[in-house]
C-alpha cells in the first residue's frame, strides 16, 4: 500500500455527505486559501456559496492562518458571522446593527509584542538558512505569528526546505503549521480548533464539543489537520488529496474538484439536502 492510500480510501465523496447531518447543522467553517480560493483568487460563484449557506440559516465563520487585518476587512464585509484568524491567534465578529468589531485575542498586547520581536529574530534566521523563502507579503498585517512564503509569491520550495523552516521554528519553541502556501509559527498552543471552541462558545453560544456534529469544517491542509480530526463530518476539496501521508487527520468527505469549485460541490450538497426547511 503507498503512503496515504488508506487515508484516501476512508475519504468518502461529498455526494455521500448523510442528509439527517446536512439538516441537523447550525455552521460552516471553512478555510480560505485553496479551499475558497483557486489559484489566488476568489471566484465569486465560491463566494456567493457563503452567502447563500448564510441566508439558509447557517452561521458561516472563515478559519484562516491569514493576518488581522486581512480578517478586519473579511469580518466587515463578507457574508460570515465572524471569523478566526492566524491560525488561531484570534477571533473578530464585526455586529453591523451596532457597527461594534468585537476582537478577541488569546495573548494580550504586551505578550503579543514580546512575542513579535522573537519572531523577526527567527525569520531574519529562516531567511539565511532556507534560500528561496521569503516573508508573506502580508506579514505587515499580523498581529501574532511570522508567516514564511514557500509557494504564493516566490517559486514553490521542495519538501525538504518545508520541513527545514518547520524545523527552524520547533527548535525556537514555536509552533509551525504548514498551509497551502505559508509556513506559519508562533509562540503560544493556540491553534485553530482552540479557538474555534471559544468563537462557538462566545458567540453562537454553543459547546463546540457537545455538538461536533452539527458543524461542517471545510479544509485542505495540513494546518486543517486539527479540525479535520475533530470534527467527524469534515470536508475537503480535492487538493486535500496532495497532502496524503503528510497529514495526522483527513477529512471525513471529500469534493471532485480542487479550490473554489470543491467548496462550491460541499455547500451545493449540503443545501440540496436542507431543501424544504424553514428558517
Amino acid at each position: 500500500m503507498r503512503p496515504g492510500e488508506s487515508e484516501a480510501q476512508k475519504m468518502r465523496p461529498i455526494a455521500e455527505f448523510p442528509a439527517p447531518v446536512a439538516r441537523g447543522l447550525v455552521a460552516v467553517l471553512t478555510d480560505i486559501d485553496d479551499t475558497l480560493t483557486t489559484d489566488g483568487r476568489l471566484p465569486a460563484e465560491a463566494y456567493a456559496a457563503l452567502e447563500r449557506l448564510q441566508t439558509a440559516g447557517l452561521a458561516i465563520v472563515p478559519i484562516t492562518g491569514r493576518p488581522a487585518g486581512w480578517c478586519d476587512m473579511i469580518a466587515r464585509f463578507w457574508p460570515v458571522n465572524g471569523i478566526v484568524g492566524e491560525n488561531g491567534a484570534f477571533y473578530f465578529r464585526y455586529d453591523h446593527e451596532t457597527r461594534k468589531m468585537t476582537r478577541r485575542f488569546v495573548a494580550d498586547e504586551a505578550e503579543r509584542a514580546e512575542n513579535r520581536r522573537k519572531l523577526a529574530a527567527l525569520g531574519r534566521r529562516i531567511l539565511a538558512e532556507v534560500p528561496g523563502s521569503a516573508l508573506a507579503a502580508d506579514q505587515a498585517y499580523r498581529e501574532a505569528d511570522l508567516a514564511i512564503d514557500f509557494r504564493e509569491d516566490v517559486p514553490p520550495l521542495p519538501p525538504a526546505a518545508i520541513d527545514r523552516i518547520v524545523a527552524l521554528f520547533e527548535a525556537a519553541g514555536a509552533t509551525a503549521k504548514v498551509s497551502s502556501i505559508h509556513v506559519n509559527g508562533w509562540f503560544g498552543r493556540h491553534d485553530k480548533l482552540s479557538t474555534s471552541r471559544l468563537f462557538a462558545r462566545d458567540v453562537l453560544g454553543i459547546d463546540l464539543d457537545a455538538a461536533r456534529e452539527r458543524f461542517v469544517f471545510c479544509g485542505d491542509s495540513p494546518n486543517d489537520a486539527p479540525m479535520f480530526g475533530f470534527f467527524p463530518y469534515a470536508c475537503g476539496v480535492a487538493n486535500v488529496r496532495d497532502f496524503l501521508g503528510r497529514m495526522p487527520a483527513m477529512p471525513a468527505y471529500v469534493a471532485q474538484s480542487r479550490g473554489g469549485a470543491g467548496f462550491m460541490e460541499i455547500a451545493d450538497r449540503i443545501l440540496a439536502l436542507r431543501q424544504g426547511m424553514t428558517y
